[in-house]
């Protein structure tokens, strides 16, 4: 829900001229919030630098965006692993991408498995790790001679490569028509969730191509031979996507639950032009009637996990107004999470629309988000440009807009039940601070079971405020091996009061534990077990 106090033109206006030192202080960093970055490979946009590299390159350059991108406060990232019908994994079903290796069905020499790579890389800097796809783009070119054996462009016969594929532009795609099309992208996401430990499955919004003049798809006689009972091409078009995205939504909660499954649409719907009652006042291409994806149907049937729409205009942008966008998504997550695609790689680089030369544009889209509860993070397109620092943005996000480090938002309807509920079992002193060790108990199912903790520490004898980021101490590393904390910054002579609370892999939030009372003194530390009285 909107909140009023941007309510009004002038309230509105006042607001987004603010100083960023006066904007800082407007409002307080959410305690979960997704901060994400978009890692694109095709073209070897972000990453790697160049296609070919030694292995050993590849994966110091991964490493050093993820360092990058931790720093900046950034808590998930999104990396592209299946760019144009080729994988950045082994994969019995598309072959090795050239992006990686310089030639495609080429392995990585010496040989390693990039995506299990990658995942553990993010997982020890306790960042998410979701694997983008694209699913329906075949191809980048026209060049079928450099495909790899393997590739069903090339594999399959040619009565089934004019079912499966048709050609577009200056690519191949493949048919949204086809059920056997269809089978084959959902068993390629089967395969991934159930050989790699994904924190997501993500769609970008490339679905039917974007038009380009002159040409038309070639799908008339697959709508004439089973149009379904659907009276428009276009509602046969949007039907072919819908089973899609379903189809891939059933196969992956019945595999692994926790695992998210979003998509990241064009960020326009619909124009009020083409529809008066539920279009946005907006004028451009559209998801709907342009690329036949139907976000919302998928919000409303819970067939996604959240919605990433890409805002990629800025605030007061006559045609696609980002406040219009941001206020019309807001209304329309039917339960689901919002989060925005923020344009990072028009941050002075955009000669159109002046206000990306604005220092504090993305600072005021990020304000401006989390003024609606509905919206519950950000992903930035893309991961370079946040290295190159454009316009100082980097102080920006570290400084202004992530000052605290933030857990990822729950999704109740992931998990049936909390985790358990911790209790800290002992404490010691050391040499350098204060030890803690606890245990959680009664775990009865995969989702009562602690995925990782937060530790809060509160100065004095009571419990304190959980909502001030000051009094979080740390969340421990996923899936840590050993459940135990040093506080070094425990002064001696004082008294703290420790509390922890546990999350699991959907991030639902535990119970309290009870709080524990510690005097930290010379020779090492006492303590006692106090009872909460109510509900925190």
């Amino acid at each position: 829900m909107f909140r009023p106090m941007l309510i009004g033109a002038l309230v509105f206006g006042a607001y987004i001229l603010q100083p960023l030192s006066i904007l800082a202080q407007s409002y307080e960093t959410p305690a979960a919030e997704l901060r994400g970055a978009w890692i694109a490979t095709v073209e070897n946009i972000d990453w790697p630098s160049a296609p070919g590299l030694p292995p050993e390159r590849q994966r110091m350059e991964f490493d050093s965006i993820l360092d990058v991108l931790k720093a900046l406060g950034m808590n998930a990232v999104f990396v592209q692993i299946r760019p144009a019908g080729d994988a950045f994994y082994p994969s019995p079903a598309a072959p090795w991408s050239k992006y990686l290796t310089g030639q495609q069905g080429k392995a990585p020499e010496p040989y390693y498995d990039p995506l299990e790579y990658m995942i553990k890389a993010a997982r020890s800097r306790r960042m998410e790790f979701h694997a983008w796809l694209n699913p329906y783009r075949a191809t980048f070119d026209l060049d079928t001679a450099s495909l790899a054996p393997t590739h069903p462009l090339r594999a399959l016969p040619d009565e089934r490569k004019s079912e499966w594929f048709f050609r577009y532009g200056s690519r191949y795609y493949f048919n949204p028509a086809s059920a056997l099309v269809r089978q084959y992208l959902i068993n390629i996401i089967r395969d991934l969730v159930i050989r790699y430990d994904l924190d997501g499955i993500h769609f970008d919004d490339y679905f039917y191509p974007y038009k380009e003049a002159d040409q038309q798809l070639q799908d008339f006689n697959d709508f004439a031979a089973d149009p379904r009972g659907f009276a428009t091409i276009e509602d046969w078009r949007r039907d072919n996507v819908n089973r899609l995205i379903e189809g891939v939504s059933k196969t992956i909660k019945s595999i692994k639950p926790h695992v998210r499954f979003g998509v990241s649409p064009f960020g326009i719907w619909r124009n009020a032009a083409q529809d008066p009652i539920n279009g946005s006042q907006t004028r451009g291409l559209s998801s709907y009637d342009d690329l036949f994806a139907d976000p919302l149907t998928w919000l409303k049937n819970g067939w996604i996990d959240y919605v990433a729409p890409q805002l990629y205009w800025s605030i007061g942008f006559p045609p696609a107004d980002y406040y219009t966008l941001l206020d019309w998504w807001s209304k329309r997550t039917y339960g689901r999470h919002l989060y925005i695609g923020q344009a990072a790689y028009k941050i002075n680089n955009n000669q159109v629309d002046t206000n990306w030369r604005k220092p504090d544009e993305i600072l005021r889209q990020v304000a401006l988000n989390r003024t609606y509860d509905a919206v519950k993070g950000s992903i930035y397109f893309s991961a370079k440009p946040l290295l190159r620092n454009p316009l100082g943005i980097q102080d920006t996000l570290m400084n202004v807009l992530y000052t605290n480090p933030a857990r990822l938002p729950a999704m109740p309807w992931l998990a049936q039940s909390p985790p358990a509920t911790p209790q800290i079992c002992r404490i010691r002193g050391s040499k350098k601070g204060v030890k803690l060790a606890w245990h959680a108990c009664d775990i009865k199912n995969r989702d009562e079971n602690p995925y990782y903790f937060a530790i809060y520490r509160f100065d004095g004898q009571s419990v304190g405020n959980f909502q001030d980021p000051q009094n979080l101490l740390t969340y421990t590393p996923y899936f840590a091996d050993k459940w135990i904390f040093e506080d070094i910054s425990a002064a001696p002579g004082e008294y703290y009061t420790y509390v922890i609370f546990a999350y699991n892999r959907a991030h639902l939030e535990s119970y309290a534990s009870d709080p524990v009372v510690v005097h930290r003194t010379k020779k090492g530390a006492k303590w006692k077990k106090r009872r909460f009285l109510g509900i925190f």
